[in-house]
């Protein structure tokens, strides 16, 4: 079992890689732009539309590492999918995350490090000075619960305003606190990973 260290020599229990990766991590995707699908009451899966291809790929060797495989096709709008099979051992998730059609957070909801690591693969960008965590624009009553979430974890933010729904997380503490929870990007990724460089975005 690996922990990592902070700065200062004390264990992160908190930190993406502090009891290995499980399945109990996917639910980071839902914090974005994840949903989970029921098949009756035997299986469900996890799909996610991404923006860019690369984070596809990304979420589909995480989940791979966590045991459930994950395919990569082109979604009905245009944009990248990720998507599991129908599996049983993803029904406490989808029973957890749906009321019906509707995604909701799970009462007593924790986030961690690992969860955080698979929201920033998903729907996370550095910008400017700051870094950005996107929401499921279709799941507004989920936004102040993890905006709470995030804060119990150490890492306060902020609603960006703008037409779209998205966390701002910004201080060089904080995000250095950010880095330390998720670990090091996976190979392919590091356009996601926070930064403590400001990023320049080209015009």
């Amino acid at each position: 079992m690996f922990y990592s260290v902070r700065v200062d020599g004390t264990i992160s229990l908190f930190s993406a890689e502090a009891s290995g990766p499980g399945l109990a991590d996917l639910a980071g995707v839902l914090c974005g732009p994840g949903r989970m699908t029921g098949f009756g009451r035997t299986a469900a899966r996890l799909s996610a539309v991404v923006d860019e291809p690369w984070r596809a790929g990304a979420l589909a060797r995480e989940c791979r590492r966590r045991g459930a495989e994950a395919q990569v096709s082109v979604a009905e709008c245009g944009r990248p999918l990720v998507r599991t099979p129908f599996r049983v051992d993803l029904l406490p998730l989808e029973q957890r995350w749906n009321r019906g059609e509707e995604k909701v957070l799970p009462e007593g909801f924790r986030l961690d490090g690992a969860m955080l690591r698979m929201w920033a693969l998903a729907a996370g960008s550095p910008q400017g000075n700051g870094y950005l965590l996107a929401l499921d624009p279709e799941a507004p009553e989920t936004h102040e619960r993890l905006i709470t979430a995030l804060a119990q974890l150490g890492v306060p933010v902020k609603m960006q305003k703008g037409e779209e729904a998205l966390l701002r997380v910004t201080g060089r503490r904080r995000l250095a606190h950010v880095l330390e929870l998720i670990g090091d990007a996976p190979a392919g990724a590091e356009p996601a990973w926070p930064s403590l460089v400001p990023v320049v975005r080209a015009v």
